[in-house]
């Protein structure tokens, strides 16, 4: 069982389901239920979670305001022989969500990191997405304001699919201005709502989704896949 393989003194990243409750494994289960702590990045999403799976683990809010100054609380409370898990909203935590201070303070440490496998949002959409995805790159959420246009003009010439995470107020925005850089005939594909009731994936060129979104007002979170410069 789970128990007897979880050691003293370890943080585990735990990825939970990114929209469906049943894509989480019975390892991550039965370690959630295990450890002394879950840090997760809003307790009352994820008491959904942990409430339907029947787990009572202790919790405490671990996010983006306040994870620099409760890294090294927490590193010394591993330090201690603490066993938490560190879990976000949705996804394995790090990737475009908090996660990566902890983890480098608990190395320095001398803390195990034991990161399970699961769920993250920019694997299936860039699988689906029927672009070239031997080789890619994942460049999350582009910056809201200041240093946005630099970043993507710096993309102009990348020849790897790139993996791009972007919110339903920003969308027609960055479809627009990668239209721009990358020409309006760059095929690409836009994911929403992954594993749950409205999935959605729509293909084309950036001219196209642009377009097809100007038509149809954004709703939930997307994933959008743009194929590399020929």
């Amino acid at each position: 069982m789970e128990k007897s393989s979880v050691h003293k003194g370890t943080l585990f990243i735990v990825p939970t389901p990114i929209g469906h409750l049943a894509d989480i494994t019975h390892r991550a289960i039965s370690l959630l239920a295990d450890v002394d702590l879950i840090l997760c990045e809003d307790t009352r999403t994820s008491g959904k979670l942990l409430k339907h799976y029947g787990i009572d683990t202790p919790t405490r809010a671990h996010h983006m305001h306040n994870e620099h100054k409760d890294v090294d609380r927490l590193t010394a409370q591993l330090s201690d022989g603490m066993r938490i898990a560190l879990i976000s909203d949705a996804g394995t935590p790090a990737i475009s969500d908090p996660g990566f201070l902890l983890v480098r303070s608990s190395l320095a440490a001398g803390v195990e990191v034991i990161t399970l496998p699961g769920p993250t949002a920019f694997v299936p959409a860039l699988v689906q997405s029927g672009l070239p995805c031997e080789r890619f790159v994942f460049e999350g959420f582009l910056p809201h304001k200041k240093g946005r246009k630099s970043r993507i003009d710096s993309l102009c010439n990348e020849t790897r699919t790139m993996v791009f995470y972007e919110s339903p107020h920003r969308l027609i925005k960055t479809l627009k201005q990668l239209t721009d850089a990358f020409g309006p005939e760059r095929q690409a594909s836009v994911s929403r709502e992954l594993t749950k009731v409205f999935e959605e994936t729509k293909r084309g060129t950036l001219s196209e989704l642009y377009t097809y979104f100007e038509k149809h007002t954004p709703k939930g979170e997307f994933v959008l896949v743009v194929t590399g410069k020929p």
